[in-house]
């Protein structure tokens, strides 16, 4: 009855043939189109839809509570994992388990002999000086493997002058070490036993056990409430935690979710050692101070370098995209000099104020990277500081010369960052979605550096956050090929008695990771490692001249 009721009434309406036949087609497309999207669960798509565009214009950090230990750290995507694995391959080849009894079977600085190579009374500068070392442990056996970690240095300190040599290992016991003599002079030799192989292979497989060495500390702050809870790359517990997470670059932070407050109330960070160790008491005997560093080149006399009014090769100006030699200079007068290319000396603040007119400038990293900002302040008196807000010395620092269109800025990378003060992560961001917020053109420039902060952690936790950088400037050179990035190494730094986190060892490493990630890409690169060497600093912040030699090579990239 109600049908005929419903087909009277449209062929009242609408008397047309066309139209009715038209009405009817609109009527079955709106039945169709209601019952497919029951039967897809439309609401549970438009929720999740929203959420992700939400995702997209607010914070990279997800958080949300979980009961379950996470993974240390989250899985990846199957491409970056591949390439963490075979990074992590070639590490453990160059690095392989060396057998350790006893002290006295490893290598010895004192029984070890350097024997140089066709020796000469005088030598002409420019010259390859070569010694060959040969390593024998306490006992005065020779030893039939490598993997010691040496450190070769030549110096004159009437000049203060200094250059690195370079370490060839054989993988049998001898070494050849090479000099280039870049100066005439009286020259004196050292090579050091920072670690023996034993202790080399003790340190890897400790550093890749666990991220458990060091603690980090969140404030949760709601009104009034403060509170402390543990955080960390990982934490394994059963309590409720907070999980903040970059979900394209699979970077995560924990934190224990503290009773009646949200994930998003943590405020700050602080870190701590934790009494944690993955060496033996035998082990630890390899890194006592005196042990660490050893001189095994006592004896050996300074050479003279002279003239020899030998020609030198015309070298091009300093620009991006140049591959840096090692040694890549040296250190005459204080002054840093290249072997690759030719430099300009940004001396006067008038060349410093003309080579960065109208340049944005992004420093990205660690703390060696903020010494630049303050030696810029200090030495070119234009550049006014902005106060950007916050507390310590870890928030944005902004140099700003209005009147030129400077503008330079420091930032730190995000986790990990180790440090005894609290930190803002209110304005924390990983270095690529740092680089992905700059638009870039010709005079624009970014500087990053990181390494000392991860030390004490999974080398496949530095290995990713490289990988994410580099596909980063990737993405940055699709939109703005013109836009400078370098690259500045990680530094040397200070023996100290923890060598389990922070040798120099695991920078050393770390800085091979960097130049086998980026090697085809269009970037400078700044050799803090080979200048702090060649300096003899030793020191995880290096001097002013050290930083003033660092700054004049990033104008020459740039200028």
């Amino acid at each position: 009855m109600m049908e005929k009721i419903l087909s009277h009434r449209i062929l009242t309406l609408f008397p047309n043939a066309i139209a009715r036949k038209l009405l009817l087609m609109l009527i079955f497309i709106l039945i169709f189109w209601v019952i497919y999207l029951a039967s897809k669960d439309h609401t549970k798509f438009s929720f999740n839809l929203e959420n992700h565009i939400i995702l997209n214009q607010g914070n990279i950090f997800k958080k949300y509570s979980h009961s379950e230990t996470p993974l240390c750290p989250a899985v990846s995507p199957k491409e970056t994992e591949l390439r963490i694995k075979d990074i992590m391959e070639k590490l453990d080849q160059q690095i392989p388990p060396r057998p350790f009894t006893h002290v006295n079977t490893t290598t010895s600085a004192t029984h070890s002999t350097a024997t140089i190579l066709n020796p000469q009374d005088t030598y002409c500068r420019g010259d390859q000086l070569d010694i060959l070392l040969e390593v024998r442990d306490h006992l005065g056996c020779r030893k039939q493997y490598g993997g010691d970690f040496l450190r070769a240095r030549m110096y004159s300190p009437a000049l203060m002058a200094g250059a690195s040599g370079k370490v060839t290992d054989f993988n049998n016991g001898t070494y050849l070490v090479s000099f280039t003599l870049f100066w005439e002079g009286q020259v004196s030799l050292s090579l050091l036993l920072i670690h023996p192989s034993e202790g080399v292979s003790a340190l890897w497989r400790a550093r890749n056990q666990g991220c458990d060495r060091i603690i980090f500390i969140g404030l949760f702050a709601n009104r009034s409430s403060n509170v402390f809870t543990e955080c960390g790359l990982t934490l394994n517990t059963n309590a409720e935690l907070c999980q903040y997470m970059d979900d394209r670059d699979q970077e995560a932070f924990y934190c224990v979710r503290p009773q009646h407050m949200p994930c998003e109330a943590l405020t700050h960070v602080t870190t701590r050692t934790r009494n944690i160790s993955y060496l033996s008491k035998e082990e630890w005997r390899l890194f006592h101070r005196s042990n660490i560093g050893v001189e095994m080149m006592k004896n050996f006399t300074p050479i003279e370098v002279i003239p020899c009014n030998k020609s030198e090769n015309i070298k091009k100006n300093c620009q991006i995209g140049m591959k840096t030699p090692f040694p890549s200079g040296y250190t005459l007068k204080k002054m840093w000099i290249t072997a690759f290319c030719k430099q300009i000396k940004f001396i006067e603040t008038k060349n410093i104020n003309d080579c960065l007119e109208r340049k944005l400038i992004y420093l990205m990293g660690d703390s060696t990277l903020r010494q630049w900002i303050y030696y810029l302040q200090k030495a070119v008196k234009t550049l006014k500081y902005f106060d950007h807000h916050g507390a310590g010395i870890f928030k944005t620092h902004v140099l700003l010369d209005v009147e030129r269109h400077i503008l330079i800025q420091w930032k730190k990378h995000g986790h990990p960052f180790v440090t005894k003060k609290l930190f803002s992560v209110k304005d924390e961001n990983y270095i690529p979605r740092e680089i992905d917020r700059v638009a870039g053109d010709k005079n624009t420039a970014i500087v990053i550096t990181l390494g000392q902060h991860f030390r004490p952690f999974p080398i496949n936790i530095f290995i990713r956050r490289a990988i994410n950088i580099q596909k980063a400037i990737e993405r940055l050179f699709l939109r703005s090929p013109e836009t400078k990035v370098i690259l500045k190494t990680e530094n040397t730094r200070e023996i100290q008695e923890n060598a389990e986190m922070f040798s120099d060892f695991h920078g050393y490493i770390q800085n091979l990771i960097i130049r086998d990630i980026f090697v085809d890409l269009n970037v400078g690169i700044i050799d803090a490692w080979d200048m702090t060497i060649a300096y003899c600093t030793n020191n995880a912040h290096p001097p002013d001249y050290v930083i003033q030699n660092q700054i004049g090579m990033f104008l020459n990239y740039i200028c």
